[in-house]
């Protein structure tokens, strides 16, 4: 039978997961059940994601603003310069509560006019017209306000981030604004970067520039405080808002987890899977101008066979450069052949052109982030099939 399908993706139902379950044996008999309802086999090389929110909540691994301030006394004597956050209200004002909470006074460094990951805080073209340059330029709250309004709100959320992080530091906050981390040492040299896929890169300006202590979110709760959730590679960075005085953060032990259910699915189905946690995919909004990754990664944890760069040949290219006095099956054969025959590295050859080497874990996690949603669905598990096939798999 000629094969008429290829990749699938399937949202599957899970019973709703709290802390202390057996999430590995929830997920596998989900997986299972929803297979057996739905007529359909699991098969090798398919890839389950399950994510990310899920397993930390089975795990417990939830902190408050106290546990974080406790944590900010220890690590800071005074003054917090704070630079460069994501405007977010899931996933940063419980983190600066419990900065606030601390006592110490916070200088927050804001990058204009967008954060990281593409959150405007004023309008580009209004920017440009008031002859403000980003790379020299430094604002302080009182010339963003009169050169931008009183109220500047997200086109998407609606907020006023510079009003709302106001609110949460009452009087034990300064609000700048500038592209340069170095600015900051003007006001602390005691800095807390927290900025996400370019912090390395700031602790390091900032260490270089004669900053006094440098850490980063990732080093806040890296260890429990007072038995609260912790995470020892990425502290608070993943987490997201639980509650008005709680967060979840991002997963623990994903790897062993991982393992623990690709063995689980072998010995009751005798198929190898792969398996990944994920959690923000890896795409930009064309609207908003959003880069919709606000987790450190995409994927925390995953099985080996999901290691790497998809190895694929661009079937136009062939088709339109070297197939042209080929029609019907003999089109279909040659470009088959072709497919059989290529190489284990097609990085830089010209049959690979337009196919983008991203990770394969970054590609994956971005389909199970848009199948599942982040909203009502219910479907915290994604299945994919036939992600590894190409069109010579019969």
């Amino acid at each position: 039978m000629v094969r008429r399908i290829g990749t699938t993706a399937r949202g599957i139902r899970t019973p709703i997961v709290k802390e202390g379950d057996d999430l590995a044996n929830i997920v596998v008999d989900s997986l299972l059940l929803a297979a057996s309802s739905e007529g359909f086999s699991i098969k090798d090389r398919d890839v389950l994601g399950i994510t990310e929110s899920l397993l930390a909540r089975a795990q417990g691994n939830y902190a408050t603003a106290d546990a974080i301030a406790k944590d900010i006394k220890v690590k800071f004597p005074s003054t917090v310069g704070l630079v460069f956050p994501i405007l977010s209200r899931n996933r940063f004002s419980i983190i600066l509560k419990g900065i606030i909470s601390s006592g110490r006074k916070v200088v927050l460094l804001l990058s204009y006019p967008s954060d990281e990951v593409g959150n405007h805080l004023m309008d580009i073209d209004k920017m440009d017209e008031l002859k403000i340059n980003p790379y020299t330029d430094i604002l302080t709250e009182s010339d963003y306000r009169k050169l931008f309004g009183e109220k500047v709100v997200h086109p998407f959320t609606g907020v006023d981030y510079v009003n709302m992080y106001k609110e949460i530091g009452k009087d034990n906050i300064e609000i700048i604004f500038s592209n340069n981390p170095r600015t900051i040492l003007d006001y602390t040299k005691d800095i807390l970067v927290a900025n996400i896929h370019d912090r390395h890169r700031t602790k390091r300006i900032l260490k270089e520039s004669g900053a006094n202590i440098v850490y980063g979110l990732d080093d806040i709760l890296n260890s429990s405080i007072d038995n609260s959730g912790y995470n020892p590679e990425y502290g608070v960075l993943g987490s997201n808002l639980a509650s008005e005085n709680e967060l979840k953060l991002f997963p623990r032990d994903c790897q062993s987890f991982v393992e623990s259910v690709q063995k689980k699915v072998r010995e009751k189905t005798e198929k190898n899977i792969e398996v990944m946690i994920y959690g923000d995919g890896a795409f930009k909004d064309p609207v908003g101008k959003i880069w919709e990754l606000a987790d450190p990664v995409v994927s925390p944890g995953y099985t080996k066979g999901l290691e790497g760069t998809p190895n694929e040949l661009k079937l136009k290219y062939i088709v339109d450069t070297e197939l042209d006095d080929l029609h019907g099956d003999e089109v279909m054969e040659a470009v088959k052949q072709k497919i059989n025959s290529k190489g284990n590295n097609l990085v830089e050859k010209e049959e690979s052109l337009g196919t983008t080497p991203r990770r394969l874990t970054d590609l994956l996690g971005s389909l199970c982030d848009l199948t599942s949603g982040s909203g009502d669905k219910g479907t915290p598990i994604v299945l994919i099939q036939g992600y590894f096939d190409n069109y010579a798999t019969e």
